[in-house]
């Protein structure tokens, strides 16, 4: 499941489509999810219990941890997950800290 604010659901191709605008994909799956269905190409793995935090830290920080450059508080992210609950969740800490 897919979930970003202007469209709480994004279909595959609508994903396929932001992918080219140079959106971040942030997948909040556990790293063991990651390991056993596998990691979505161009997508950064950040499980949701670490998202806040992430989301909060020093820019260089978040590249040495995650090997992809922070995101800013206006730049197009979208998350995943399996369901679509977490990626919701996702969505709400990332707008509460000012991502819009």
């Amino acid at each position: 499941r897919l979930c970003a604010a202007a469209a709480p659901d994004l279909s595959y191709q609508e994903l396929k489509d932001l992918k080219k605008a140079n959106v971040l994909h942030i997948d909040v799956r556990e790293r063991w999810e990651i390991d056993r269905f596998g990691k979505i190409p161009q997508s950064i793995n950040i499980p949701l219990g670490e998202l806040m935090e992430a989301l909060q830290m020093d820019p260089t920080d978040f590249k040495e941890q995650y090997n992809q450059k922070m995101p800013s508080k206006s730049d197009p992210v979208v998350f995943s997950c399996l369901a679509g609950t977490r990626s919701k969740q996702a969505l709400g800490f990332a707008m509460s800290l000012g991502f819009s």
